[in-house]
């Protein structure tokens, strides 16, 4: 229904990515620059997927939600960034109302499903800490699965009913969205009927996957310093912490620019801003979230180091056996 809406109200059927193209001068440099970044972004969270997939050591729930949460980041960014590559050195920059629809679906569902994975991740550490012993009957591989399901669905039930409001509006004027990619404010900004019933139905839903995520987690985070302050040994309370250092920087990356970027007022007049912001959270995160778990967690490391040094190795046997065939 809400499609027949659009198509039947709409005289827009396609929109222009505005975008980067308010900086004309510098968009060579800026697909330099954005291609290398995506190029660092694949090549990081490939590292930590293989790391954890080829190390033994780090067949545990926490790398369990690790590895989900590098293979949903590493989405997110294919969803957004190849399209702006091709707008870059595009003159049209134009796209269609259902390929609008279904980049916003999957940027969306992806985005739910990071929220709730770091809520499970904050979970994990809860339990590995305040029952070590029960730790490997609590979570097991089917608790872990059953968590990372619930994440995905819950992410596509929260982006079906964003894509459904956003895409049963009426578009009759203008179709320059003053973005990169087919966010929610620039659109709905452009939409004939939006009214305050929308506003109110999309900041409920950014706030239920936002806040309701972040609850979850500090909640966790509450009970976790709980039990920390009550170890007898400053040895132990240290362990205890650092093990949940590298998730809780991930989570106040995520949720510090995310917030800013949903949960406050939108104007037609910051849309710049708002487009600056997206940059970090489409292309800053994604980043970081692979150093900060490399950077603070030695096991990570080690696994890096391995994968590496045989990813090393193959390639010199690769090498030595084409000079041997010449």
């Amino acid at each position: 229904m809400g499609t027949g809406r659009m198509h039947n109200h709409s005289t827009v059927s396609t929109f222009i990515l505005w975008g980067f193209s308010s900086f004309p001068d510098l968009q060579r440099l800026l697909f330099v620059v954005i291609f290398f970044s995506h190029v660092t972004i694949l090549a990081a969270n490939v590292s930590i997927m293989l790391a954890i997939k080829l190390s033994h050591s780090l067949h545990t729930p926490m790398y369990f939600f690790l590895f989900g949460l590098s293979l949903s980041e590493t989405c997110t960014t294919m969803v957004i960034i190849p399209r702006v590559l091709v707008d870059l050195l595009s003159e049209s920059k134009t796209i269609s109302l259902p390929e609008c629809a279904t980049q916003m679906f999957f940027f969306f569902t992806l985005a739910g499903n990071n929220c709730f994975i770091l809520a499970a991740m904050s979970y994990d550490r809860y339990t590995a800490i305040h029952s070590p012993l029960y730790y490997p009957i609590l979570m097991t591989h089917k608790v872990c699965f059953l968590l990372m399901m619930a994440s995905c669905i819950v992410g596509i039930l929260i982006s079906v009913s964003f894509t459904t409001i956003v895409f049963s509006l009426s578009y009759c004027d203008s179709n320059i969205v003053q973005h990169f990619f087919c966010d929610i404010a620039p659109l709905v900004h452009l939409a004939c009927d939006y009214t305050s019933y929308h506003e109110i139905a999309i900041f409920v839903l950014s706030a239920f996957v936002l806040l309701g995520s972040f609850v979850l987690i500090m909640v966790s985070y509450v009970f976790i310093i709980t039990v920390i302050m009550k170890m007898p040994s400053t040895e132990g309370r240290y362990k205890a912490f650092s093990t949940c250092s590298s998730h809780f920087t991930v989570v106040s990356i995520h949720y510090g620019f995310a917030c800013f970027g949903y949960l406050k007022h939108k104007g037609s007049d910051t849309f710049r801003e708002d487009m600056l912001m997206a940059v970090t959270y489409t292309m800053l995160t994604p980043l970081l979230n692979p150093v900060v778990y490399t950077l603070r967690n030695k096991e990570m490391r080690t696994a890096l180091r391995k994968v590496l040094a045989n990813g090393n190795r193959f390639f010199l046997q690769v090498a030595n056996k084409r000079d041997q065939n010449i």
